[in-house]
């Protein structure tokens, strides 16, 4: 029997005959694995609590012929304590574990970076201090550039031309000059393309003190580059509710 450890976060769980389930995780090590946990539907089963999406764990498996079982698990992080109870982060963070189960296709492949990612974003979720939308529209903005499919923002994206530039192409991958600019391009402002670039880079000086009107444009946009290079739309997407600035919690500065 060949035994191996990791530390992964569960992305999703699927039932599998009457008391056992599948349990997908994205791992620092071997990238997706998709593993069973036996017996873990039953009330006994000392393990049930501890595979559920959103955890953040030290799992050992064994090498199965079709699909590795696992055998022990620690949590390490229960960010789904934080997260369940609040819409706006439970929905965020359901697009946070598809948006990195559908970025991790290959199974064992390694994706230390969005492994780093999803579990920073869920941590930031859990914690509560950051507006939700702003933590979600930063992590799918990172997610993409793991993948290659990083916007431009701050030049064309067709030219290279520095910017800003009024016109924002989702087709052509960003910001573009008015020479490249394609018909039907968008004409975002320029604060919604600094909140971008402050999103994608960390500076959460400038994220927090955008306007809500920006942070929904942003949000839009950066939903449609994803779902332009996913090729379909996320499901748990259009459930995220996008809260009003005036609404968050008294004890910040508008974020």
């Amino acid at each position: 029997m060949s035994l191996y450890r990791d530390t992964g976060v569960v992305l999703r769980v699927q039932k599998l005959g009457e008391a056992d389930r599948i349990i997908t995780l994205i791992t620092q090590k071997h990238g997706k694995v998709r593993a069973v946990a036996k017996g873990v539907r039953r009330t006994t089963s000392r393990l049930g609590a501890r595979v559920e999406p959103f955890a953040h764990v030290d799992v050992q498996f064994y090498t199965g012929r079709t699909l590795d079982v696992i055998t022990q698990v620690q949590t390490l992080d229960a960010f789904g304590a934080g997260i369940v109870n609040d819409y706006q982060r439970y929905t965020a963070a359901c697009v946070v574990l598809e948006t990195a189960d559908r970025m991790s296709a290959e199974e064992g492949e390694p994706v230390f970076r969005l492994y780093l990612l999803v579990a920073g974003a869920l941590r930031a979720l859990a914690d509560g201090q950051r507006d939700a939308s702003l933590v979600l529209d930063a992590f799918l903005l990172r997610a993409m550039a793991f993948a290659g499919w990083s916007p431009a923002i701050t030049e064309c994206a067709r030219c290279g031309d520095p910017g800003p530039h009024r016109a924002f192409s989702v087709h052509a991958g960003g910001s573009v000059c008015p020479k490249c600019k394609p018909p039907g391009s968008a004409s975002p402002p320029f604060e919604v393309l600094s909140l971008m670039d402050a999103l994608a880079t960390g500076v959460w000086d400038i994220a927090e003190r955008s306007t809500e009107s920006s942070r929904r444009e942003a949000s839009g946009l950066v939903a449609a580059l994803l779902q332009w290079h996913l090729e379909r739309q996320l499901r748990s997407l259009p459930l995220v509710e996008r809260r009003r600035v005036e609404e968050r919690t008294p004890a910040r500065e508008s974020p």
